[in-house]
This record gives structure tokens, C-alpha cells and sequence, in this order.
């Protein structure tokens, strides 16, 4: 069979280099010829945030970021950039960090530099997200997209090893879904193998030895790959999964995708030989699942949702509203009943079948 697909590459300059933050937001912003700079950051990074920008025109810090972006605070965070006559944005911290930016953008058309403080990817796609309610809301606008992504991987030297971990995992769903989301094709699986790969090697050695760097480097360059081949591929159904997850039942973002993530792999890889052959590969496994729970083991990932707040009597009600949002891409038929197995073995923290 002949090999025929669509790609689309989106553009976006990504600066990579240890112990340059502060110099890479510097001559963005230049770039930009930004005078009024909005920077958000989470209270916690806000001494990061502050070196991380110290040699650029800041007219207004924003620290009120709130997991799963709610739309009150997507609303405060618009009207605070609207207030001070922003001309661009630069965000210093994690997934939710880059999601407060991403709403700002959406509805205003600022120019986003994004600094990220951990491996979730958020930064490299231009897929927004905001929950109102109990309902994550996610789409996809060009708009949203940073124009430049700052990576230091001395930044993340921080990150405790759980949240490392965790992280990373989310990383590693990315990569993963990309296999088989409703845009797959072999651009994606290619830099999604090289995600995993990367990820595989660079974990272990963030729990080993946290504070080097070398660890860290490979984590966060496939932390990249991943974020890219997602944002080309789609939102498959693990991505589905943690998304009413957590918009529905507050749970923290990170861990969910890292429990998760082995139960889709196993229910999907089956019915997807050619991507389950691909992942074992990126692995050095016989199998994908074999390679998964391998590196699961060694860095102590989380494994059950029911250490992060997620109640065995919510599963009937997390059930119906997945259906809801089912791609009709995943390879594997998922019925009812097995995605309440699927569920429930994940609050379990049972062995992934």
C-alpha cells in the first residue's frame, strides 16, 4: 500500500539550552518588540518568575493560576491583561501556568513566550482548555500557540522527584495517544517513538540523581517530541479519559494521566499492532505494555486513582460522560462495560490486562 497523509507542522521557535532562561525570554521578548509585558505565575515560581524576566519591561505579574483553568479565572487573568495594556505574555511554570496564558490569547491575540517549569508540554500546542462547572472544555486555535518556547532544563532541577514523575508519565500519554489519535500519521509516530525513547532513558535518571542534569535534559527534549506529535495527532482516548477526570471530579492533572495511562495502553495495543510493535521498539521491550510497566516500576509511578481523590462511586457517572466523548478512531471497541473495567481496575491499581 502506497503511504498517503496530511500533516501539519505548526510554527513556533524553541530555544533549548541549560541555564538560559533568563537570556532566551530576554531576546524573545526583543523579537517581539514587546513593551508591556504580562508575566503569569503561580505564587509558588514567583522568585523564578522574577529571574526568569528580570531583564524584560514587566507591567504586571498575575499569579491567580487554578488547576484546569476555570473560566472565572480565565476571565479575571483577560481582564487584568486588558487593565494594563499588555502588548505580550510570558508564562514560567507548569500546565495549568501555560493554560491561564493560552485563555488570555484566545480571546485577545497576545504573543505567548512560554517558560515551562515542568514536562507537561501544554507550551508546544495549540489546544486550549477551560473548565466551567463540573466540564473540561478543550479546542484547538491558532491563536493559543506560544510563539517561542523557552526550555531549561535547569528549571525543572526543582521539580520534586514525584512530580517529576508524574509529569513525565503525562509526557509519555502524549507520545502514546499520538499512535493512534484521530490525525495519526507517520510523522507523529516518529517523533512520538523518539518521545518515548527519550523519556524511557531520562526518568530513571531524574529519580537516581534529581539534581543532574543530564536526566532532566532527556526528559524535557521528549517531553517536546511528545507535546509536538500530540498537538499534530489529536486527543485519543486516553486523553478523553483524563480529561472528564479531572474537569469533573477536580483531580490533579498529572497523576491521573500517569495511573491511567497503562490501562489504555493495554486495552488499545491489541487492536493496533503495528503502533503496539512501534512502542515496544521505543522501549527496547518485547512488548508495549511490557516496556510501560517496566519503567513504571522503576520510578515508582502512581498507580491507582483512588490516592487522588477519585471515588469508586463516581465510576457509572465517569463512564457515561467518556462515552460521551469517545474518538471513533481508537482502535479497540470500547463498550460500557469495558471502560468500567478499565476504570475500576485504575482505582484499584490493578495489573494492567
Amino acid at each position: 500500500m502506497s503511504m498517503r497523509f496530511e500533516h501539519e507542522t505548526l510554527g513556533q521557535r524553541v530555544r533549548f539550552a541549560s541555564d538560559a532562561a533568563a537570556e532566551g525570554v530576554r531576546e524573545e521578548i526583543a523579537l517581539l518588540g514587546a513593551t508591556k509585558v504580562m508575566v503569569i505565575a503561580a505564587a509558588a515560581e514567583a522568585d523564578l518568575a522574577k529571574r526568569v524576566t528580570a531583564d524584560v519591561p514587566v507591567a504586571l505579574i498575575h499569579d491567580d493560576v487554578v488547576m484546569h483553568v476555570p473560566v472565572p479565572v480565565a476571565e479575571r487573568a483577560r481582564a487584568a491583561a486588558a487593565a494594563h495594556d499588555v502588548d505580550a505574555i510570558v508564562s514560567v511554570g507548569g500546565g495549568s501556568t501555560t493554560g491561564l496564558a493560552k485563555a488570555v490569547a484566545l480571546t485577545s491575540g497576545l504573543p505567548v513566550v512560554a517558560v515551562p517549569t515542568t514536562y507537561a508540554g501544554s507550551e508546544a500546542t495549540n489546544v486550549w482548555g477551560l473548565t466551567e462547572g463540573a466540564r473540561k472544555t478543550t479546542g484547538v486555535d491558532p491563536r493559543v500557540l506560544p510563539r517561542a518556547v523557552v526550555y531549561d532544563a535547569g528549571l525543572m532541577l526543582s521539580l520534586p522527584v514525584d512530580l517529576s514523575v508524574a509529569s513525565g508519565l503525562n509526557a509519555l500519554a502524549h507520545c502514546v495517544d499520538s499512535m493512534w489519535a484521530p490525525s495519526a500519521d507517520p510523522i507523529n509516530t516518529a517523533l512520538a517513538a523518539e518521545g518515548i525513547r527519550a523519556l524511557d532513558a531520562g526518568l530513571p535518571l531524574v529519580v537516581a540523581d534529581p539534581e543532574g542534569l543530564p536526566g532532566r535534559e532527556q526528559s524535557l527534549y521528549g517531553a517536546y517530541l511528545s507535546a509536538v506529535a500530540f498537538a499534530s495527532a489529536g486527543s485519543g482516548l486516553h486523553h478523553k479519559i483524563c480529561h472528564v477526570l479531572g474537569g469533573r471530579y477536580d483531580l490533579p492533572h498529572a497523576p491521573v494521566h500517569a495511573v491511567v495511562l497503562p490501562y489504555v495502553l493495554a486495552l488499545n495495543a491489541p487492536a493496533a499492532p503495528a503502533a503496539e510493535r512501534r512502542i515496544a521498539a521505543a522501549f527496547g521491550s518485547a512488548t508495549a505494555l511490557g516496556g510501560m510497566q517496566a519503567l513504571r516500576q522503576r520510578i515508582n509511578a502512581p498507580m491507582a486513582l483512588r490516592d487522588y481523590g477519585f471515588e469508586e462511586s463516581q465510576i457509572p457517572d465517569a463512564v457515561e460522560a467518556i462515552l460521551l466523548v469517545m474518538p471513533e478512531s481508537n482502535p479497540a471497541n470500547v463498550t460500557p462495560d469495558e471502560l468500567t473495567r478499565l476504570l475500576r481496575s485504575a482505582w484499584e491499581g490493578a495489573e494492567p490486562r
